[in-house]
């Protein structure tokens, strides 16, 4: 437990490594369940409590892509955005909270995200376009430079997977230790100030990797509209 906030899964389980990311994982999807289903429990024409914030956060969810790829297909892939929307931000705030830890502070799981999203739009890719047209437009305009722009787009696109998951993972496991020695050094009503600082960041990244999403999607699905 040396070096590690307390947690009360951890307290439960032990505080082996593969327990407290498994058992907070399980818990910030069984509250991303237990919200959406409250949410759709009782549909209402007129939105109030529960139903009324999520329907806020999905038209806020599909206005983020409206500018990389048009309503419609902001539309079409907000399911996937938001989703992953939800488990980023429980996951965040849940760290912090003292006594649990966030499952994003874990490169593992960051890492899972950022593949989940590499081969999607790179399936959309292929599909939208074809694999000959898909494969094609990362060889460049002009076939002489092929050679030495289509490595050079593969490691662009791999590269992605290494700045969604380490961009997440290295700002979520920051917090962590700040918040681990603001507790250690004031750990009454100073540290509140920097509760509030650590859930804008929270926020902050969920919404990074939302748009990062978009944008990579749009860019698999319209490559006939490079303009938008």
């Amino acid at each position: 437990m040396e070096g590690r906030l307390y947690t009360f899964l951890g307290a439960i389980g032990g505080h082996d490594q593969l327990w407290i990311i498994m058992s907070h994982l399980i818990l910030t999807v069984a509250i991303v369940f237990l919200v959406s289903r409250a949410a759709t429990k009782n549909l209402q024409l007129v939105p109030a409590g529960t139903q009324n914030v999520m329907e806020t956060y999905l038209q806020g969810v599909i206005s983020i892509g409206v500018d990389s790829m048009g309503e419609a297909n902001a539309r079409k892939y907000m399911p996937l955005i938001a989703t992953l929307g939800l488990m980023i931000f429980t996951s965040n705030m849940m760290g912090v909270v003292p006594g649990f830890e966030s499952v994003t502070g874990n490169i593992n799981f960051t890492l899972a995200l950022a593949i989940i999203v590499f081969f999607y739009y790179n399936y959309l890719g292929f599909k939208e376009n074809g694999a000959k047209s898909y494969l094609g437009h990362m060889m460049g305009p002009v076939p002489a430079l092929a050679p030495l722009m289509f490595p050079i787009e593969i490691i662009s696109h791999i590269s992605r997977i290494v700045s969604l998951s380490f961009r997440l993972f290295g700002s979520v496991k920051g917090d962590d230790m700040f918040l681990m020695v603001l507790l250690m050094l004031v750990p009454w009503i100073a540290p509140l100030p920097g509760f509030f600082l650590l859930t804008a960041f929270g926020f902050l990244q969920a919404f990074i990797f939302m748009i990062l999403t978009y944008v990579y999607i749009a860019g698999s699905v319209m490559m006939a509209e490079e303009e938008h």
